[in-house]
């Protein structure tokens, strides 16, 4: 029975122990993000949108072929018939009305109207009388011209391809942002990875101080408060075990979540030790910004959209008036090879126009609206171009200061664990209170943590400076997909 379970305790000791390992730097917990993550399926599927809407903006500018018909048109019913004296008589109806048609479009942009070439056929059957007759446009061509219109062709022509650019740029651009947030989920991880070395280091480091300290107060050679305050020391120690364990499993999750990593992995990050030995001109980020930034490109299409909303308060402020001229053949007959036996000529020309006289000041007022949302948009696009390149500067100016900040923070955490040593080494010897070693093991552990929020900082700067100008400072090239 004992070696029954022995031999579980070892198994079970077994498979604890080949929980699969996966061992991950910041480049590729970037990289699964903008791979698998929710948000990038999320912005993927924005993208796809945009591409569709740019599609059917594209067919409003192609011919449109349609067919349209009523088959059947069946009633049965009673109409009122005025009689010559005047009276009215109900008289029974039951007939089938049925007509096809085929039409094919093209829209104008530069006028903003419609040619169109169509062919008909009706046929009347009357079920009451035993009659039946057919009606035919073989053949005919027109054109529709709204006259002092506002055209939506034209402005659209100028406006959805800005949209659809800048569709491609938000997409690039979600990619970035989804690196930036990827890079606080992985130091996030790695500082409750950190947090829990340190602790768990200092909680052996404080028991073999503290044995030696007791055998030291046997001797008489340090007193009851500094054994005191080891103990102190050790009970801190394993509450911090125990807060950094908490920690790690939220961070664990949060990561693990976000770039959709299976949940049986357990994950171990590695500390970024490269440092981009870069350098990022003002100018030039502002240059890249303009050129690849969705932003540049939205201030041109908000100016247009602005623009767009006079041009229709004014087209649809005043005259409105629509020509329509076609020209074809058309016949009637019995039987349906009459309709098209010698067809004959048909012309139409019709003008619809509507003005108003008496609006009390409604189209004056729309227009207004119009002029005045144009010149709020115009001063907020000032705005937000100069937040624009205030945020490119302070972006460049904060990434080179981190430059030097990262090399100090390093170089304060090696110091800091070299004077640890020391201390510990020190107060082994009997050189050293407690008090100062207690001092030391601070100001290591904090040395520790200020190099990795540091790190943390300088590579989100780093992404940050990447989606603000959608250019890679490393490689000198533009961002692409």
């Amino acid at each position: 029975m004992k070696l029954l379970i022995r031999i579980f305790f070892i198994l079970t000791y077994s498979i604890a122990i080949s929980q699969p390992l996966t061992r991950l730097s910041l480049d590729e917990v970037v990289f699964m993000a903008k791979q698998q993550s929710i948000a990038a399926r999320q912005a993927i599927t924005t993208r796809e949108t945009k591409y569709w809407e740019w599609k059917t903006f594209l067919s409003n500018y192609k011919p449109q072929l349609v067919l349209n018909g009523n088959l059947p048109a069946f009633t049965r019913s009673f109409t009122q018939v005025v009689q010559p004296d005047g009276t009215i008589q109900f008289q029974p109806i039951r007939y089938n009305n049925s007509s096809l048609g085929l039409s094919l479009f093209q829209s104008v942009e530069k006028t903003g109207g419609r040619i169109y070439a169509a062919t008909q056929l009706q046929r009347f059957d009357d079920y009451a009388r035993n009659n039946r007759l057919y009606n035919s446009s073989p053949f005919a061509i027109g054109y529709e011209q709204p006259l002092f219109k506002f055209n939506p062709l034209k402005w659209d022509k100028k406006i959805e391809p800005l949209k659809y650019t800048e569709s491609e740029k938000t997409y690039i651009e979600s990619l970035e942002k989804i690196a930036i947030k990827a890079t606080g989920y992985f130091f996030d991880l790695l500082l409750a990875q950190v947090n829990l070395q340190i602790a768990e280091t200092n909680l052996s480091n404080t028991n073999t101080i503290e044995k030696i300290s007791r055998e030291k107060y046997e001797l008489g050679k340090i007193s009851r408060n500094d054994i005191l305050q080891l103990s102190l020391e050790s009970l801190k120690a394993q509450k911090a075990i125990a807060n950094a364990k908490r920690n790690l499993e939220i961070a664990t999750l949060n990561l693990r979540a976000y770039i959709a990593l299976p949940n049986e992995n357990k994950i171990e990050l590695i500390l970024p030790q490269e440092i981009l030995n870069i350098s990022i001109n003002n100018e030039k980020a502002l240059l890249e910004a303009f050129e690849n930034r969705s932003d540049a490109i939205k201030y041109k299409r908000q100016q247009l959209e602005a623009e767009q909303k006079v041009s229709r308060a004014i087209g649809d402020n005043g005259l409105n008036a629509t020509l329509t001229a076609s020209v074809g053949f058309s016949n009637r007959g019995a039987t349906l090879s009459d309709v098209y036996d010698a067809p004959k000529r048909s012309e139409a020309i019709e003008l619809t126009l509507s003005m108003p006289i008496l609006d009390w000041g409604r189209s004056k007022s729309r227009t207004r609206t119009a002029e005045a949302e144009k010149k709020l948009t115009e001063y907020t696009i000032q705005q937000d171009l100069q937040n624009f390149k205030q945020e490119i500067y302070t972006q460049v100016t904060l990434f080179q200061m981190l430059n030097q900040e990262l090399a100090i923070t390093a170089k304060t955490d090696s110091i800091a664990s070299e004077k640890y040593q020391i201390a510990q080494e020190r107060y082994v010897l009997g050189l050293l209170s407690t008090t100062d070693l207690s001092i030391a093991f601070t100001e290591k552990d904090q040395a520790k943590r200020d190099y990795i929020n540091a790190l943390q900082d300088y590579w989100e700067t780093h992404y940050g400076l990447r989606a603000l100008t959608l250019y890679d400072f490393v490689k000198q090239e533009k961002i692409k997909e």
